[in-house]
């Protein structure tokens, strides 16, 4: 179950400095991208462009940039997500030790960071804090959570709707009730084999709560193949959920990592470490004001065509936005 406290207060105002303004300040008239630019091949990030550059165009209409630009110090609001469903259960030490390295380099004083296990329920593990101890006291209490049961009141499940992995639960909840509100860099860092079984919320739904939040999904594709060989008699079922957290993923700005023989957790959250503090911030003021609620699809161009941006794929209008 989720603990009573999941859902908190914004962010204090004085964790925000006077230097971060001009891109974190919401305004309702003003939209606020964040975004990386990578090569064709997607395996190196490009951190030298300029404000002149690029082309924002809302709905195919092309956008006059109002501020530019690269951000690696702005304060980060970090939620990490980890599957400790049974299919997990074997890679959950490792996924302690790379996750407690990823929070001493990546977390800094201003920086703020939750930790979410999910499976059967989900838990809240650690509300906000820059605490490295206290981040990893929250990973060294992962445990594996295959019970029925349920982040909300209803009926034991039946066998046609078990609850084992409540993936799309968890990414909805971590959005709207954490994230939502807070200003500055937002993300959801995920740890699954991407396989959603008895949530009560789509995947449409966790992309939309993402979405309203303004928080990028970051996806860590983990699959213990001998999981699925030892309970599909010989045959490696599940663990094929990588399509729905790529979809998730670049629906809010963000990409799939994926962890094989050749590239461990480790060397992914390194990754995820230079992705997170090598963005590019930009804002513009949409030329259609209008507050209606409507979904706008948002496409940043790149005058040099070698070079791929990863940004969020629109915004909804409504009287909140930023």
């Amino acid at each position: 179950m989720f603990s009573a406290g999941f859902a908190q207060e914004p962010r204090p105002a004085a964790q925000t400095s006077q230097t971060e303004e001009p891109v974190i300040k919401v305004q309702i008239d003003l939209v606020n991208i964040l975004f990386t630019v990578h090569n064709k091949k997607g395996n190196g990030l490009i951190g030298d462009l300029k404000k002149d550059d690029f082309t924002v165009f809302e709905d195919g209409k092309q956008q006059e940039i109002k501020y530019f630009t690269r951000e690696n110090d702005l304060p980060l609001t970090l939620g990490l997500l980890i599957d400790v469903s049974r299919s997990q259960e074997n890679l959950i030490g490792i996924e302690q030790n790379a996750a407690s390295q990823f929070f001493e380099e990546v977390i800094r004083p201003k920086d703020l960071a939750f930790v979410i296990s999910f499976g059967a329920d989900a838990e809240l593990l650690q509300d906000y804090t820059s605490s490295h101890k206290l981040l990893q006291k929250a990973l060294h209490g992962l445990q594996v959570n295959s019970d029925v049961g349920g982040i909300m009141p209803g009926p034991v499940p039946t066998a046609s709707n078990p609850r084992g992995t409540i993936l799309y639960d968890a990414v909805y909840l971590a959005a709207d009730q954490q994230l939502h509100g807070q200003v500055g860099r937002k993300v959801l860092v995920l740890i699954t084999d991407g396989d959603d079984q008895g949530s009560r919320y789509r995947i449409e739904q966790a992309i939309e709560a993402a979405q309203r939040a303004d928080a990028i999904i970051y996806s860590i594709y983990y699959v213990d193949h001998g999981f699925y060989m030892r309970n599909g008699g010989g045959f490696s079922f599940g663990g094929g959920g990588e399509g729905y957290l790529k979809r998730m993923s670049e629906e809010t700005g963000g990409r799939v990592f994926k962890v094989d023989s050749k590239h461990t957790l480790h060397d992914v959250f390194a990754e995820l470490q230079e992705e997170v503090r090598s963005q590019y911030a930009l804002a513009y003021a949409p030329s259609n004001p209008a507050k209606d609620g409507t979904f706008r699809h948002i496409e940043i161009k790149v005058d040099n065509k070698d070079y791929r941006p990863q940004a969020r794929k629109g915004y909804y209008a409504s009287a909140n936005s930023n």
